[in-house]
């Protein structure tokens, strides 16, 4: 961290004492950490600081983006010190960094809960595949984040960021402000120095919104490339877990964890530097060979917003990309409402076969969490219902026609019409992706507004799909959205990495600087 930079954000941080390992990055910690500068003990004690003046639903802050945190983070964390100590150059890639992983994960000592009373009480006994991988890369599991309940399949109603087990998550840059969802507590906790790195997962928006929102960067890797075994279930073609960070670089580090041997075959072994392979990309330099296509009819309709990409677009042609205009269709309301019940479709499959491996003592059925949820309305029913998932009860799940004929008209719109013209010919493709965060409002709903069409094709697709800041408008942060074609996701994040503007905090505590 730049000495000007520490300066202005312990100058105006709530939890000063903490500020300067707060916002140090991944690749910094892993360098710190090696030469004994640091030890991990010493990062997770001041992160579970911090998490006491600013996380806390006591603290002034009170931004409820992590859940619950782990018994065992310290102790894993002593764990990798002793490791550094002996292993010589046999490190691993995130020894002794802190990891927050979304509560709808499994993580051996944390509930899993995704946010919701039916799984309350019946934690998990074993990690899943992903965070089987992260332990055995040396990350410290340091707790689970909040997220908009179920992933924000429940309501069409729901508010960004709350669930009936962790509250209501505010954004870091303006408490009344949303953080997006559903992996809402990921981004908000990386904005505030909560941790550097962490898990989200995305179906369609869930981690390029929060990490839009929240003024970080994410990528959604394509579907099948990070295990979802052991992850709470929405859609079998479309959910994906995938790294979050406040860098493009820490991203890349950590989903070459989740990710092992998903990387092009060509990659350069990682440099700490530019974890991607090289600064331009996993298996070219930064020349004119990596086209960028720009999607001009994909603007939010935000002007400052819109302004800004154009800044950025121009920064990408600064950075010696090829940069042309291209023009993906807009999806109409028929796009959404296949996806809608395709989604629905496999979320009935998918959580019916779920749920009975959390054990016997709740909901064992979609049916069965929507009784338990009438049974508890005080909790979960006090700000909207569930009426996505009583349509989810009528619409016959996978092996009916509607959900058959849905997909197909589905994916032919998404990779047919859209994703396969306008990368034709072109490596990597650009959007905006969501204006500044609304404000959350329980009472009447969500109200996600200004957000562009971006996320829709690769995310019925099944195309990877990152986010990186470009910038703030009207105080706010706002993303690039950046796509390519599976076995891409490196690539993503070098031209995302182009953009980024190092010099900005990420963060400043509500009301001050």
């Amino acid at each position: 961290m730049e000495p000007a930079y520490a300066e202005a954000i312990a100058s105006s941080d709530p939890s000063p004492a903490t500020a300067d390992l707060a916002y140090m990055s991944a690749v910094e910690i892993r360098a710190a950490l090696e030469a004994r500068r640091i030890s991990s003990v010493e990062v997770v004690e001041a992160l579970l600081r911090r998490a006491e003046d600013l996380d806390a639903s006591t603290s002034p802050t009170a931004l409820r983006s992590v859940l619950a945190y782990s018994e065992r983070a310290l102790d894993e964390a002593g764990a990798s010190d002793s490791h550094l100590r002996t292993a010589g150059s046999a490190r691993r890639p995130l020894e002794g960094i802190p990891v927050l992983v979304k509560d709808n994960i499994e993580a051996a000592g944390l509930p899993a809960t995704a946010g919701a009373t039916s799984l309350v009480g019946r934690p998990p006994v074993a990690d899943a595949p992903l965070v089987r991988r992260l332990r055995q890369a040396g990350a410290v599991i340091l707790g689970a984040t909040n997220l908009s309940e179920w992933a924000n399949i429940r309501s069409t109603r729901s508010t960004g960021g709350w669930s009936a087990v962790g509250g209501l998550t505010a954004n870091p840059w303006a408490l009344d402000r949303n953080p997006g969802g559903s992996s809402s507590g990921s981004g908000a906790a990386l904005a505030a120095g909560l941790a550097p790195l962490a898990v989200g997962t995305e179906t369609d928006g869930s981690i390029t919104c929060p990490a839009s929102l929240n003024g970080v960067a994410g990528l959604k890797p394509a579907v099948g490339v990070v295990p979802t075994q052991g992850v709470v279930p929405i859609s079998a073609s479309q959910d994906s877990p995938g790294p979050m960070a406040r860098t493009a670089a820490d991203v890349a580090l950590l989903y070459r964890v989740l990710a092992p041997g998903h990387q092009a075959p060509s990659s350069p072994a990682p440099n700490p530097s530019y974890p991607w392979g090289g600064p331009g990309g996993p298996d070219r330099p930064v020349t004119g060979e990596v086209r960028v296509g720009v999607a001009r009819t994909w603007y939010t309709g935000h002007p400052a917003t819109d302004e800004l990409f154009d800044e950025a677009v121009g920064g990408l042609h600064s950075s010696g990309w090829q940069v042309v205009d291209v023009a993906p269709p807009v999806p109409d309301p028929s796009v959404e409402d296949d996806e809608m019940t395709v989604l629905l479709c496999e979320l009935l499959a998918g959580l019916d076969a779920y749920l009975p491996t959390r054990g016997p003592g709740g909901p064992q059925s979609l049916a069965e969490v929507v009784a338990h949820e009438r049974e508890h309305s005080g909790e979960e029913l006090a700000w909207f219902g569930h009426d996505l998932f009583e349509r989810a009860l009528g619409l016959g799940g996978v092996g009916s026609d509607r959900y058959r004929q849905a997909r197909a008209r589905n994916l032919e719109w998404a990779r047919d019409r859209c994703l396969e013209p306008a990368l034709s010919g072109i490596d990597v493709l650009v959007a905006p992706t969501y204006g500044p965060a609304w404000k959350s409002d329980l009472v009447l709903g969500g109200h996600p507004a200004l957000a562009a069409p971006t996320t829709t094709a690769p995310a019925i697709a099944g195309w990877p799909i990152a986010t990186v800041p470009m910038g703030l408008a009207a105080g706010l942060p706002v993303g690039l959205g950046l796509i390519a074609r599976p076995g891409r996701e490196l690539l993503l994040l070098a031209v995302g990495a182009s953009v980024e503007r190092p010099d900005r905090p990420t963060w400043r505590p509500p009301g001050r600087g």
